[in-house]
């Protein structure tokens, strides 16, 4: 029997190709909001359309299934989809080809979102919309570009594709993910650049997108440290007085996983979970640690957020358009 309860502010994963007991119990906690896949969670494009069949039928309205399904290196599913390759290569185009980059680039975000939409998922946690400086190598080639106008256009471009393919977008990773050498994955980066030098690149794609085209933004794991001491993901700073104030951005925010290293020094993952939400994060997103997940349903206690249901309904999927020319 499927139960009524509003989407929470927790993204949580689950450890294979169907739910056991115990996941769904978790994904009936009203904390619950959504679901992240992994590579491990896909075998076939019908067992996936099978668990996000699950996922969808245990609530309603249905808990929103997400994935990180960017092309090149960061695409979970494989088998059976259409390999996209790492977004740089559209960068490279727009050098001698501007229009036939940003064709490419609406075509490869129909291509991604339509094949996922064909198997029930909702929406993946992309573009990303850092701007390559060359000295990231978590980010690289996964950068559409070191130009960031040229981020701007060909993010626009694809999430016009993936729009048409029936999927929202998220923009990662606010402010600006590129310039840091560090891996946010398992480290705090620091960048010291001051707020002119972010202002002059970084933030122009966000600055573009933000108000007009972005359902939701991810911030990065980065202190900017002539600015803030906190993490963008901890830092109303940045969520609350640029993000929203100066970039007039009213979609949702997600944190990135609570558990990655960058996050640690905000506490235990209540606490990590508490500064985020503080700083402005509408749902927080706890990846690979089911202990972690399961300690926030008993442990935390969201703050009250009366946007949170209009912000996910942005995430929902869309009738798909035909395929750009």
């Amino acid at each position: 029997m499927t139960r009524a309860l509003a989407r929470g502010p927790l993204v949580v994963d689950v450890a294979g190709i169907a739910l056991d007991a115990a996941e769904r119990e978790r994904l009936l906690h009203p904390t619950v909001g959504g679901v992240i896949l992994f590579a491990r969670n896909y075998t076939t494009p019908a067992a996936l359309a099978a668990l996000t069949a699950e996922i969808h039928a245990l609530r309603t309205p249905p808990l929103l299934v997400a994935v990180d399904h960017e092309g090149g290196r960061v695409q979970r599913f494989r088998e059976g989809f259409t390999p996209i390759p790492p977004m740089r290569t559209l960068g490279m185009r727009w050098e001698t080809d501007v229009a036939g980059a940003a064709a490419e680039a609406a075509r490869l975000g129909w291509t991604l979102a339509s094949e996922l939409r064909a198997q029930g998922v909702d929406y993946s946690f992309t573009p990303v919309l850092d701007i390559d400086f060359g000295r990231s190598a978590v980010i690289g080639d996964r950068a559409l570009s070191d130009r960031p106008n040229a981020v701007a256009a060909l993010a626009s471009a694809l999430i016009d594709g993936l729009h048409a393919g029936g999927m929202a977008c998220v923009g990662k990773h606010f402010p600006g993910h590129g310039f840091v050498a560090a891996d946010s994955h398992v480290e705090l980066p620091v960048d010291a650049r001051p707020l002119s030098a972010l202002l002059g690149a970084d933030l122009v794609p966000f600055a573009a997108l933000a108000a007009r085209q972005l359902d939701a933004v991810m911030p990065a794991h980065v202190v900017y440290s002539a600015i803030d001491s906190g993490a963008a993901g901890f830092s109303s700073y940045w969520l609350r007085d640029v993000l929203r104030g100066r970039l007039a951005f009213d979609g949702l925010v997600f944190s990135d996983d609570l558990t990655m290293g960058g996050a640690t020094a905000a506490g235990d993952v209540v606490a990590r979970a508490d500064a985020a939400t503080r700083a402005g994060c509408d749902v927080v997103l706890v990846c690979n640690d089911a202990a972690s997940a399961d300690r926030l349903l008993v442990q935390w206690r969201p703050p009250a957020n009366p946007a949170l249901a209009a912000r996910w309904q942005r995430m929902e999927p869309r009738a798909t358009a035909p395929r750009p020319a």
